[in-house]
């Protein structure tokens, strides 16, 4: 129950020591963080407890992914490959992915929330000031919430689409759809080369759609090494998809409802698909949550301090985690920042006394520059922290790349007859420790980690030289990597 005073609960007021706007993963650890260090707490959702990642992200994209991928590396091993060559039973995928969807029902994550002590208002809630939300209830009524200490917003970030003729008419599709739908379109146009639509692309082909995949750029996961998204695009184009560069959409017509859609390029050129699914960018759901109230420009990012406290907000109340403050925006990194601040509150809360804002601080989101990890569930996968060498040499380092066959270690060969990847790690020259580190191919997700204790800690080369890998496994591509620096 909130902690309320006679005077509070006169005013028909709710007053907490945090109120936390959104209950996806980062606000759901907010709210956890605060409360197991002493502190009421209240989260307010209009949609879903668990959020963007729960139902239209993380866990339906990968249950999704994880039979593709689980298919193919069974194809790659003797024994197995004539039991794998048979097509996916898309019901029992379907299904699958339906089920770690929660079935788009959020009882287990309410239930979640009150067995951690935290206080649930389903509803849309608006700053109306400082420390104050107020809440349009969905039973048609209206609620105020009051902080004693901080708000946090942590509203997540919603699908853009780009300003096309004909784009909103043709209903296309977006990463909610791409990762809910019910049916396998025959024809699926994807447009853009990121995560999302490298991703989508892998699933849907797989499941027996014909994927076009539309970039305008020169390779995919442009964010990455150029090798990342080279064998990424060199795998879909083997499985079957059509994946074209350099290539702008101009506009989309769907003349009847349930008809195809059609896919005009900029040199002209058509496309007919049965669905089309933009992966084109992110924007922040802050456009209707009362910023303005604040002095804050409503549908922009929140920009922050590295304990994720909102710049140009007086008295230090306002937190922004998760996407909204364009930090890092994947969940794990907005539950990382979640700790952080809930942390951060109970320091303030507690007269600031004990904050440790220093890099690698206990209240500071240090990772969010220097060590931000990343997976692609790709075939192959490809994985990624850090620096790649590009962002190392713009922000001024001094650097040595190294690269590897990883396909030429014992245990990827091991593995899978055929196994392709590569691995990369930035050496700061003047330091002796990694910058960044990108790994490449079939189950490479599973070495990040190293990678990243091995960036977040500045492990020196001279002690990762005695972090002695297993044999024969995949990791054992640290000695290699080791090896060819070292010359």
């Amino acid at each position: 129950m909130p902690a309320t005073t006679g005077a509070e609960e006169a005013a028909g007021q709710d007053t907490y020591d945090v109120v936390v706007l959104g209950a996806g993963p980062t606000g759901e650890n907010v709210a956890d963080r605060a409360h197991a260090l002493g502190l009421s707490a209240v989260i307010v959702e209009s949609e879903l407890v668990g959020g963007e990642c729960s139902y239209w992200a993380c866990m339906p994209s990968k249950a999704l992914l994880r039979p593709v991928t689980a298919r193919a590396e069974a194809r790659r091993v003797p024994g197995l490959r004539q039991t794998a060559s048979a097509p996916l039973d898309t019901k029992a995928v379907l299904a699958h992915r339906d089920a770690f969807a929660s079935h788009w029902k959020d009882d287990g994550q309410v239930r979640w929330l009150d067995s951690a002590g935290i206080d649930f208002v389903r509803g849309r809630a608006r700053l109306d000031g400082p420390r104050r939300v107020v809440v349009a209830t969905d039973g048609g009524g209206e609620r105020a919430l009051t902080a004693r200490h901080a708000v946090a917003v942590c509203t997540g970030s919603r699908a853009v689409l780009p300003d096309l003729p004909g784009l909103a008419a043709a209903r296309p599709w977006t990463s909610r759809e791409a990762t809910s739908a019910q049916s396998v379109p025959a024809r699926l146009v994807v447009v853009g080369g990121g995560v999302v639509g490298v991703e989508m692309a892998t699933a849907w082909q797989a499941l027996g759609s014909r994927v076009t995949l539309l970039v305008r750029g020169g390779g995919l996961l442009p964010r990455m090494e150029p090798f990342a998204g080279e064998l990424v695009a060199e795998s879909l184009a083997a499985a079957g998809a059509t994946v074209r560069t350099g290539a702008s959409v101009s506009a989309v017509r769907r003349e009847m409802p349930n008809g195809p859609a059609t896919v005009v390029l900029d040199n002209g050129a058509e496309i007919v698909a049965d669905e089309v699914l933009f992966a084109t960018g992110r924007a922040p759901r802050t456009d209707d949550i009362g910023l303005e109230t604040v002095g804050l420009e409503p549908g922009s990012w929140l920009e922050t301090d590295d304990t994720c406290r909102v710049r140009d907000v007086a008295g230090g109340w306002l937190y922004a985690v998760g996407d909204v403050n364009h930090r890092a925006l994947l969940t794990h990194q907005g539950k990382y920042q979640a700790r952080i601040v809930g942390a951060a509150i109970a320091a303030q809360a507690q007269g600031g006394t004990g904050l440790d804002t220093g890099r690698w601080g206990a209240h500071a989101a240090t990772a969010d520059t220097a060590a931000v990890p990343q997976v692609v569930f790709t075939d192959p996968e490809a994985a990624s922290v850090g620096l790649t060498a590009a962002d190392a040499e713009r922000a001024g380092h001094r650097t040595r790349v190294v690269d590897f066959d990883l396909g030429s270690v014992a245990g990827a060969s091991l593995y899978a007859d055929g196994y392709r990847g590569r691995a990369r790690m930035i050496v700061d020259l003047d330091r002796e420790i990694l910058l960044g580190v990108t790994f490449v191919g079939p189950a490479v997700g599973e070495l990040l980690h190293s990678a990243t204790v091995a960036v977040a800690g500045e492990v020196p080369l001279a002690r990762l030289w005695h972090a002695v890998p297993a044999y024969p496994t995949i990791s054992e591509v640290w000695l290699r990597l080791l090896e060819t620096y070292r010359g």
